[in-house]
């Protein structure tokens, strides 16, 4: 009741939680509005009837925006593709990791090229599934694209610009959450798409019950594994290994040291839901590719690409394991941390300050990386199984699940320590007074 008091009581975060919901009421207006040239009613059929492959996820991503082939189709994937890229670019070319180094003015640049190599990937995809769009057909045989005059050069280019322009104002509508709101802009937006399908999921499974192709035992069981799966992700998320620390305090006498007991709070997932996304973001690039090439080997793969496919897990797994410990090495940096202990005198009870701190923190955060990897590869891909076995609904795919429960808690982070930070400065501005009431 204390933090709902709380809460009520600051102006400034209920004004920014107002802006973010607004944000993401212009992000679900813009899902309605349908890319100019097409049938509406042939691509809603073509879609619904490929939403069980690659694409059904894909769907899920962009909140439903590729099912109704709006302005929003290519969602914010080109973003975070690109943002991959040059994350993985820091590590190996020199000039990009410079640039970091140079605080926020270099980070700004590297923002200003994601954002460039954002544009240059809408404009190759948007050129695939324009072209797609072209020599496909609903599947009652009506032709997806209205007009096809001049080659159909019009309907490509206006597709291309419209798509384009569509992920660039995602980006932007991102960034202003994370300026003027609260959270993560781009986690947000990815979160309201996958929520916004779950009331037709949840329709989709009363209507499984209605019909009888699924039994209320089935459904009950669904559900409270569903319950026991996000209080397993929320458990695994809080989760931590906690390093002891000591800090020598310097007295008087001979045996002048006083240990101030403490300790390093060490995540089991440092990496939080960027694994996930950035694993389902890069295995999406196939179906894209296979629209330029057509090659019987290109479509063989697409084919092989399904969230239950033996392919597509392995590599998804593969890829969840790299992206955990490539984020974890850059969001964490033992030697950082060991020279900072060094310096405000703390020590990890029996090993020595400086290089053995650092090997012992790599040593301990490898070995919880791995469990990380586990917990996250299992999370997104038994759950998907099992909805394909029991003929589910699409949303109870567990990187859904993963992603609204991992954005939900980090939201309720960053809301906890507006609240914490709103609190010390009320009690700053307190004091101040009082002194100066003491001056006078």
């Amino acid at each position: 009741m204390s933090k709902i008091e709380a809460f009520a009581k600051d102006s400034q975060l209920k004004k920014k939680l107002l802006f973010t919901l607004f944000i993401l009421v212009i992000y679900r207006i813009g899902v309605q509005v349908p890319v100019p040239g097409l049938d509406s009613q042939a691509v809603g059929d073509f879609f619904r009837n490929q939403s069980a492959g690659l694409f059904g996820l894909f769907n899920s991503f962009t909140g439903g925006a590729l099912e109704k082939f709006s302005i929003f189709a290519l969602g914010i994937m080109p973003y975070i593709s690109a943002s991959i890229i040059f994350q993985l670019l820091q590590a190996s070319v020199p000039s990009l990791a410079a640039l970091k180094k140079e605080g926020n003015q270099g980070q700004k640049k590297i923002n200003q090229y994601t954002r460039y190599a954002t544009v240059l990937l809408c404009l190759f995809q948007g050129y695939g599934m324009s072209k797609w769009l072209m020599n496909s057909s609903s599947p009652s045989g009506a032709p997806l694209v209205v007009t096809t005059s001049f080659g159909g050069v019009p309907f490509i280019v206006m597709c291309v610009m419209t798509l384009m322009a569509g992920t660039c104002f995602l980006m932007w509508l991102g960034e202003q959450i994370s300026e003027r709101g609260i959270g993560n802009g781009i986690s947000l937006i990815i979160y309201a798409g996958i929520a916004a399908g779950i009331p037709s999921g949840a329709a989709s499974m009363w209507k499984q019950i209605s019909i009888g192709e699924m039994s209320q035992l089935i459904a009950l069981a669904v559900l409270f594994g569903i319950v026991l799966l996000i209080a397993f992700i929320i458990y695994m998320e809080v989760a931590q290994r906690r390093v002891p620390v000591q800090y020598s305090q310097k007295g008087m006498g001979k045996d002048s040291v006083k240990k101030a007991g403490s300790h390093l709070p060490l995540k089991i997932n440092f990496a939080n839901v960027i694994p996930p996304i950035f694993a389902s973001s890069l295995l999406m690039f196939p179906a894209t590719m296979t629209q330029f090439f057509d090659y019987q080997w290109l479509q063989n793969l697409q084919s092989q690409f399904m969230p239950t496919g033996a392919l597509y897990n392995v590599i998804f797994v593969a890829l969840v394991v790299f992206f955990c410990f490539f984020y974890t090495e850059i969001v964490f940096n033992p030697q950082d941390v060991s020279d900072n202990l060094k310096k405000q005198g703390g020590f990890i009870p029996g090993i020595r300050a400086g290089r053995s701190t650092a090997e012992y923190l790599k040593k301990v955060l490898d070995r919880l990386t791995v469990f990380g990897a586990i917990y996250l590869s299992a999370v997104c891909i038994l759950p998907t199984l099992a909805t394909e076995k029991f003929n589910l609904p699409f949303f109870i795919g567990g990187t859904s699940i993963l992603i609204l429960v991992g954005v939900a808690i980090d939201f309720m982070q960053q809301v906890q320590g507006h609240l914490i930070s709103s609190r010390y400065d009320g009690m700053a501005k307190v004091a101040k007074s009082k002194r100066k009431r003491v001056q006078y």
